[in-house]
Order: structure tokens, then C-alpha cells, then sequence
């Protein structure tokens, strides 16, 4: 397999914009199709979302997916057809197996009363998609909350079907070829990539150095094949969320 490095600038993605709704797509998303950009490895959707106070994605249906949630600010409230409910918020990693069919909705409820006023803001999360070992599982759901000092330490794993890091990560998915891993860091701190045949680096927050390529700002993303090994150093306080996978989607 050929080492590529492929950077993609924030401003590049496709959008969604609407009156409560502001969702920035990696890949291929709804009426966003190219087919050029469906996925990579085994990723196929890394969608960046802001959603209004009060409002938020009504019941809908899933099928045969791992949907991974991950939030950097506000909270995001969870309810789905198996019974499940909870708030996300960040820190709290949560898996979404949809299986042989799930509904749920996503609403951003977040507020809080400071005196006698009520302030409420937008939540922002990232929403990433990669699909199943087999189709057909039983629907499931998963949540986890990662200690902030174990996120400022380095890359922390948070959702895994690998066996390598079976004992490490926050939560499962049903897919033995990948794992998410997310990093906190402060200026000046760095982490190291795992090698792997395809790897999906996105900047969530902050910016970033990729040794090799230079400079890395809010919103960027790499995609790796055949690589790893890269530092990458945060320029300011920076949130990072990093795929490894070892497969790709034609082979999964």
C-alpha cells in the first residue's frame, strides 16, 4: 500500500445550514453526494454539528450502523425505540449500535438558570459512522464518561471492537478493525499516530502541527493510508479525534 497523506480544509466540506441546524460533512452526506468522497477506510460519515437551543433531530431510523457521539460543548439528550435515555455531554463517550433497526432523536435540552434568567446555549458534537462486522446484530447502546486529566495525558481510546484494545477503551463497537482515539492537549504537547493502512485525523478544536505537513486549524482533516508514526502538536489548546482502522470498506 502506497503512504499518502491527504488534507482536507475545513472550508472544503459540504455544509447543511438551516434555521437550528449548522452541520459541516466529511464525506458524502444526504443530498451532499459525491462519489469521489464516501468514506475512508472504514469511515463513512464524520459530520461537525452545531444545533440550536430547544431544537435538535426529531425520531428517525437507523439500520446496520455504528453511530459514535462524541460532544465538545453543551449537552445533547439521547432517546431511542430499545428504551435508552441520557444526556451527552463532554467527556461522556456513547455508542448507538442501530443493528436490524433503531429509531431515536437528538435534541439539544441544555440549559441552565443563573438568578432568575435562563440561558441556554448551542451544543456541538461530532457524530461519526462506520459500519458493523455483520449486519442484522440486535441494537444496542453504550455510554462512558472519560476522566478529563486521562484525556489531557495523551491519546486515550475511546470506542473499540480491536482486540489490542479490548482493556482500554471507554466503549465497544461492533467492529474488530477499528478504534477512535481522542486527545485533549495544550499548547506545545504532542502525540504520536499508530500506524495502520488508513487512519482519519480531525481537529475539533484548536489547531494543530502535523510533522511533515505543517499546519492544522479547526475543522481539517487527514486522511492517511499506509502511514502513521507522524507527531502531531498542538499550536493552541486543541482537541483532536483520530480513526485507525484496518480495513477498508470494499473489504470490510
Amino acid at each position: 500500500m502506497t503512504a499518502t497523506v491527504d488534507i482536507r480544509r475545513a472550508e472544503d466540506r459540504a455544509q447543511t445550514k438551516i434555521s437550528w441546524l449548522d452541520s459541516k460533512h466529511s464525506f458524502s452526506f444526504g443530498s451532499h453526494y459525491e462519489p469521489e468522497n464516501t468514506h475512508h477506510g472504514l469511515l463513512l460519515v464524520n459530520n461537525d454539528d452545531i444545533v440550536a437551543p430547544a431544537a435538535g433531530f426529531d425520531t428517525h431510523p437507523h439500520r446496520d450502523m455504528e453511530i459514535v457521539t462524541w460532544v465538545l460543548r453543551g449537552s445533547l439528550v439521547h432517546q431511542d425505540s430499545t428504551g435508552h435515555s441520557g444526556v451527552i455531554y463532554p467527556g461522556l463517550a456513547q455508542r448507538m449500535s442501530a443493528g436490524r433497526g433503531i429509531l431515536h432523536s437528538e435534541k439539544n435540552d441544555s440549559w441552565t438558570l443563573t438568578g432568575s434568567e435562563e440561558h441556554s446555549e448551542p451544543v456541538h458534537f461530532v457524530q461519526m459512522w462506520v459500519v458493523p462486522d455483520e449486519s442484522g446484530l440486535a441494537p444496542g447502546y453504550q455510554q462512558c464518561e472519560i476522566d478529563d486529566e486521562l484525556l489531557r495525558g495523551g491519546l486515550v481510546t475511546i470506542a473499540s471492537g480491536m482486540r489490542e484494545y479490548r482493556d482500554q477503551s471507554a466503549i465497544a463497537i461492533a467492529n474488530k478493525s477499528a478504534a477512535l482515539h481522542g486527545a485533549r492537549l495544550s499548547a506545545g504537547h504532542s502525540v504520536e499516530l499508530p500506524s495502520a493502512p488508513y487512519l482519519h485525523l480531525f481537529v475539533a478544536r484548536g489547531e494543530v502541527t502535523l510533522e511533515g505537513a505543517g499546519a492544522l486549524h479547526e475543522g481539517d482533516a487527514v486522511r492517511f493510508t499506509g502511514s502513521g508514526g507522524q507527531r502531531v502538536t498542538a499550536t493552541t489548546a486543541a482537541e483532536i479525534l483520530l480513526w485507525e482502522m484496518h480495513a477498508n470498506l470494499s473489504a470490510a
